[in-house]
């Protein structure tokens, strides 16, 4: 198994115009990639590498503080979004079998005018470059839905319409910078990584990497390294998607494990835009089976959050 890497100039952001014949081609290539491996990498996008460091750079200088400036920003401290916000080395088990994560992240779920900001000469213009990138993010992501219906012969206001409130306390999309401090392998506990192996919650996933360390479920069971290609966004499959889908697009398991023995300074950065449907779009099989019932995206998304955090 390999991530195939597909080249999306034709429904690029810089793309005002997209035409039913210009995806076809591409079209095809999801459907391959997102049925065989549930995982795809996008050139050309318009997301530009200028811009995924850019952000990376302000979140590097937000977890480098230490804990006492980042606490007053934490997870569950916004009443009106209590996923928004700091998140703590080993809060986070995205396996719930297994020790906390090793790893850091910022929740950008909201971007209601009262929530508080982190404002500090060490991270300058954080607010602004979080947002900014949040609606790049958004306006690729409803791109790449609309490819995705058209490689399953649908019509797109099924994904695009279920999307329309992505940016308010309506809908649980999220951008999270992640940070992967250095770990010493050997004091790590049993079974522990910087990310325990899950599948993600909502429709899609967008991903950018500093470095690897991702792993990726074969079908096999086994798992492979994903590389890390510069100026490409990984976009994998998840599980309402899969859902909506009868199990034609695969949402699967992935991981980023400790770095090798004797490694005690590498750090590892990403970005990840989750994308969920808005919270009272109902998920029903679009093929009209009932392989799964029909779900509320925010019912789905507070019960995969309580299994890797605890109660909401």
């Amino acid at each position: 198994m390999s991530i195939s890497v597909v080249d999306f100039s034709v429904a690029s952001l810089n793309v005002e115009d997209i035409s039913n014949a210009d995806l076809l081609q591409l079209s095809r290539e999801f459907n391959v990639a997102f049925t065989e491996v549930g995982f795809v990498f996008l050139k050309n996008t318009g997301i530009t590498q200028e811009e995924v460091d850019r952000v990376m750079d302000a979140s590097r200088r937000f977890f480098l503080q230490p804990d006492e400036l980042k606490r007053p920003f934490g997870r569950r401290t916004f009443p009106s979004n209590p996923n928004h916000g700091w998140v703590a080395l080993e809060t986070e088990r995205l396996n719930p079998q297994k020790p906390g994560d090793l790893k850091e992240a910022f929740n950008v779920t909201s971007l209601h005018p009262d929530i508080k900001w982190p404002v500090t000469e060490t991270a300058p213009g954080f607010q602004e470059i979080q947002t900014v990138f949040f609606h790049r993010c958004k306006e690729l992501s409803l791109r790449v839905l609309r490819v995705m219906a058209h490689s399953l012969d649908v019509d797109p206001d099924i994904f695009l319409s279920a999307h329309r409130l992505i940016g308010t306390d309506e809908n649980g999309t999220t951008l999270r910078s992640l940070y992967y401090p250095p770990v010493n392998s050997e004091r790590a506990k049993e079974g522990q990584l910087r990310c325990g192996e899950h599948s993600d919650y909502g429709s899609i996933t967008l991903l950018f990497q500093s470095a690897e360390g991702l792993q990726v479920r074969r079908r096999s069971g086994e798992f492979t390294c994903a590389p890390r290609i510069p100026g490409a966004v990984l976009v994998n499959i998840a599980d309402l998607m899969q859902r909506w889908t009868s199990d034609h697009f695969v949402s699967v398991l992935h991981r980023v494990l400790l770095p090798p023995a004797g490694d005690r300074s590498s750090t590892r950065q990403s970005l990840a835009f989750f994308v969920q449907p808005d919270n009272e779009a109902v998920v029903s099989c679009i093929d009209g089976s009932d392989k799964y019932p029909p779900v509320r995206s925010d019912a789905y998304l507070i019960k995969r959050l309580t299994d890797s955090y605890g109660r909401l």
